[in-house]
């Protein structure tokens, strides 16, 4: 009994029943969502590499018909994003679903969401590591789960996301580095940092934090500088071996390669243009604010709101007492939490790297501004214990609890209204305010369900719809995840030739006038609309 007993604790329970009741969920939920423009490039890298390892391993594999028609992976545009998550998928598609492109993309999606899982677990230890309780360690696992852009997007952007959960899992494991340097913690710590950065070249933040921090840490803790100073040349040599290891287009020139990855980052070739605060701008030249606002917009209130008290905690107590601050564990935790969130967002506008999107290409800065919130939740709770109990700073205490209570619930809220568009979420703007100054779907995700109901409602043999612009790659990607049947009726055609159109509002904030037709049928996320079905 009391060997049980120490088995089922509340720890135990509650965690398997999160985290399973997560994966749980992706499963069930994985079919709800459309494909994002990029999922058909994405795979196409993976399928290019893979043909790449055939040339050189096995050529005879090069006559199946997953691996014709494909470019040379030197040639590549697309080479210099590392295919650490593509690479895998491809192989486990061609071994599995050969044939069947529309459970391929499911199994993809199921995939892309199951890294969540991790990416959530790593914010828990990591939270509870640093707040001393595992419960602290689940509210901030909580809060990365109940932020619905980034629910939404876990499931197809397998950039971004899965990025953002491999660098929170990189933060974990650096974590432990720092507090206990062995040979192992370096090799599990070099695996995640090479991981991450053949997901995203953004990744070479890890190594830099590892330095930084390790440096800190031989200040702090002499005792232990000799077995940081070998387990950190360790990490940094097994880092960069695995690094060329996952990426094949490293292979040939691995210096070089990396480097031209670097620079393609700093200066992407993308030049669309962005519609961000009224306004058409070129992302070449977007202003220094856009990541933050849209960071601000388009996350929950309550959150940014616990961020500005954790990061205020953090500078107050650096500020008071620096040396003192820094001499503890906790004290550099907190700092490399600030540095994680904030330090990218100063890089990116001091380089003035091309971004567009929103903020998706900083969602890996969200974990640590999480934990920064959790900090700033603490912190409150802790100030509110030590108020007497009838005084007013209890009942100050209780009143802004409430508030918390009620803006954490109505994003649940919105988080289960919103399915499966939350990807279009505005934390506090209203619906056409919104739509009046930022992008909504640019992903083109209900282009699926706009297919879906065309389909439903019209049972002519085929069903012609515009290729007009850039909707054809909206549409024709998301067409992919039709049945056959209903794949099979669809038509492509040009605009003059087309029985519907497919008004999106990524570039065309404005509604669209009477020549594209007359509205038969409008997706709306909290009042604004993402598409809107035209018959002409």
């Amino acid at each position: 009994m009391l060997l049980l007993k120490n088995v089922i604790t509340p720890r135990r329970i509650f965690t398997t029943l999160f985290f399973g009741g997560l994966l749980l969920l992706g499963l069930l939920l994985t079919r709800s969502y459309g494909m994002g423009w990029d999922e058909p490039t994405d795979r196409e890298a993976g399928y290019i590499s893979l043909r790449y390892l055939a040339q050189l391993l096995y050529p005879a594999a090069l006559n199946t018909d997953y691996l014709q028609g494909l470019q040379e992976l030197r040639t590549y545009r697309e080479a210099d994003h590392g295919v650490a998550f593509q690479l895998p998928l491809a192989v486990l598609e061609a071994a599995f679903f050969p044939h069947d492109i529309r459970r391929a993309y499911w199994m993809r999606h199921f995939l892309c969401f199951s890294t969540l899982v991790l990416g959530a677990w790593a914010v828990y230890r990591l939270g509870a590591e640093r707040f001393g309780s595992w419960r602290w360690g689940l509210v901030g696992a909580g809060m990365l789960v109940l932020s619905p852009r980034i629910f939404s997007e876990a499931f197809y952007n397998h950039k971004d996301l899965v990025f953002m959960n491999l660098f929170a899992l990189g933060g974990f494991t650096l974590s432990r580095v720092l507090r206990r340097p062995t040979w192992g913690r370096a090799a599990a710590h070099a695996l995640v940092t090479a991981l991450a950065v053949d997901v995203r070249i953004m990744g070479l933040l890890l190594p830099a934090l590892t330095v930084g921090f390790g440096a800190l840490e031989m200040w702090a803790r002499p005792v232990r500088r000799s077995a940081l100073v070998r387990t950190l040349a360790a990490y940094m040599a097994g880092a960069g071996v695995l690094i060329v290891l996952f990426w094949p287009y490293l292979w040939e020139a691995p210096v070089q390669r990396l480097w031209e990855c670097f620079g393609n980052f700093r200066r992407f070739r993308q030049t669309m243009q962005v519609f961000y605060l009224g306004q058409m701008e070129s992302c070449q030249r977007l202003p220094w604010h856009y990541l933050s606002v849209w960071l601000l917009v388009t996350t929950p209130v309550v959150y940014t709101v616990l961020f500005i008290g954790g990061a205020g905690a953090v500078l107050r107590a650096f500020f008071r007492r620096p040396l003192e601050f820094l001499s503890r564990v906790a004290g550099r935790r907190d700092l490399l939490f600030g540095v994680w969130c904030v330090g990218p967002l100063v890089l990116i506008a001091l380089i003035n790297s091309v971004v567009y999107d929103g903020w998706r290409h900083v969602y890996f800065i969200y974990p640590a501004f999480v934990l920064l919130a959790v900090r700033g939740l603490r912190a409150g709770v802790l100030a509110w214990q030590a108020t007497a109990p009838a005084s007013a700073g209890r009942r100050l205490g209780m009143a802004a609890g409430a508030l918390l209570a009620v803006g954490v619930a109505h994003t649940a809220y919105r988080q289960a209204a919103d399915h499966p568009y939350q990807y279009t979420y505005f934390s506090f703007l209203p619906g056409p305010a919104a739509g009046r100054l930022f992008e909504r779907d640019y992903w083109g995700i209900s282009a699926r369900q706009g297919l879906s109901w065309v389909l439903a409602h019209d049972s002519s043999p085929t069903v012609a719809i515009s290729d007009t612009l850039y909707y054809k790659d909206f549409v024709g990607n998301n067409a992919l995840l039709l049945v056959p049947a209903d794949r099979a009726r669809l038509r492509l055609v040009p605009h003059h030739r087309a029985k519907y159109f497919f008004g999106m509002y990524r570039w065309h904030p404005t509604p669209y006038d009477a020549s594209y037709g007359t509205p038969i049928h409008e997706i709306r996320v909290a009042g604004l609309p993402i598409l809107t079905v035209f018959r002409r």
